[in-house]
C-alpha cells in the first residue's frame, strides 16, 4: 500500500503532501497519522525553517473519508471511528500550531471538512484560482472538528461563522481572499512554484521570532490585553538571547538586508 503523507526536501524547507489523489487526498486514521508523525519530525529537525502543507493532485483535501465511513457504518462501528480519526486529526493540528517555524497550505483545490481545519491551522495560505473552501460538516449531518469551530469565529467572527457552518456554503478563492481565509490567490500552473517560492521566503526569515510570534497570536485568542503584553514580554526577551535579532540589528545600522541565522 502507499503511504499517505510524503515528504521532501526543498533547501531549508519541508514539502509535505497529502498523497491520495485517487479519493481527493480524503482524510483518513492512518493519513493522518502518518501525517501527525511527519509533522513531529519537522519540527525537531534544525535544517528545516519552514513547512509547505499541500495535496496531490487537483484537491489540498475532501476532508474525512465518506466511504471508510460507510464501512464502520455497516459495522455499526461509525462512533469508534470518529473517536479514532478526530483524536488524530487534532493530534495533526496542534503539531501545526504548535510548530516553531512557519507553516504554509498551497491549495491545488478544494480544501472540504478536516481538510479546511488543516489548511486554517497554517500561518500562510495560497490557493489556485479554481480552489474553493468548503465546510462542508451540515451535508454530511456530521459535527465540525479540527479546530473549525475556533478558526471560523475569531478569523472572521461569530456571523460569518454562523452563515458558513449552517450552510453548505462553497467558498471560491476569490471569496476565501476577500474574507482573509487565503493570502494569495494564483494560476494553478503557477501554485506549486509561487509556494515554494513564499515558503522559502519564510525559511529565510527570523525562524526563533516567527515561531513566538505565532504562540502569541493564538494565545490572543483567549487571553486579556494584561495577559497577552506579559507574554509578549517573555518573548521578547527570549528572542533578545537569541542571534536572530542581534543579526536584525547590525543590518539596521549597516543598512543591509539581514542574514538570519538557522536557529540553534
Amino acid at each position: 500500500m502507499a503511504e499517505p503523507i510524503r515528504t521532501e526536501r526543498k533547501g531549508s524547507v519541508e514539502l509535505i503532501t497529502i498523497d491520495r489523489p485517487e479519493r481527493r487526498n480524503a482524510l483518513d486514521v492512518p493519513s493522518m497519522h502518518a501525517l501527525r508523525r511527519a509533522l513531529q519530525r519537522t519540527a525537531t529537525d534544525l535544517r528545516v525553517r519552514a513547512v509547505l502543507l499541500t495535496g496531490a493532485g487537483s484537491a489540498f483535501s475532501a476532508g474525512g473519508d465518506v466511504a471508510v465511513m460507510g464501512e464502520y457504518l455497516a459495522r455499526g462501528e461509525l462512533a469508534e471511528l470518529f473517536h479514532a480519526l478526530t483524536g488524530e486529526m487534532e493530534s495533526a493540528i496542534r503539531e501545526i500550531l504548535g510548530m516553531p517555524k512557519p507553516v504554509l497550505a498551497a491549495l491545488p483545490g478544494v480544501a472540504a471538512g478536516g481538510g479546511l481545519s488543516l489548511a486554517l491551522a497554517a500561518d500562510w495560505r495560497i490557493a489556485a484560482e479554481g480552489a474553493t473552501l468548503v465546510p462542508a460538516f451540515p451535508t454530511l449531518g456530521a459535527v465540525p472538528d479540527g479546530g473549525l469551530t475556533y478558526f471560523l469565529p475569531h478569523y472572521l467572527g461569530m456571523g460569518l461563522a454562523q452563515e458558513l457552518l449552517f450552510s453548505a456554503a462553497r467558498i471560491p478563492a476569490t471569496r476565501a481572499k476577500e474574507l482573509g481565509l487565503v493570502h494569495e490567490i494564483v494560476p494553478a500552473d503557477h501554485l506549486a512554484r509561487r509556494a515554494l517560492e513564499r515558503a522559502t521566503e519564510l525559511a529565510e526569515g527570523p525562524t526563533f521570532s516567527y515561531g513566538a510570534t505565532k504562540r502569541l497570536l493564538h494565545a490572543a485568542f483567549g487571553g486579556t490585553a494584561e495577559s497577552q503584553m506579559m507574554h509578549e514580554r517573555r518573548a521578547a526577551v527570549e528572542a533578545a538571547r537569541r542571534d536572530e535579532l542581534a543579526e536584525g540589528i547590525r543590518a539596521f545600522k549597516e543598512k543591509r538586508p539581514p542574514k538570519f541565522p538557522p536557529p540553534a
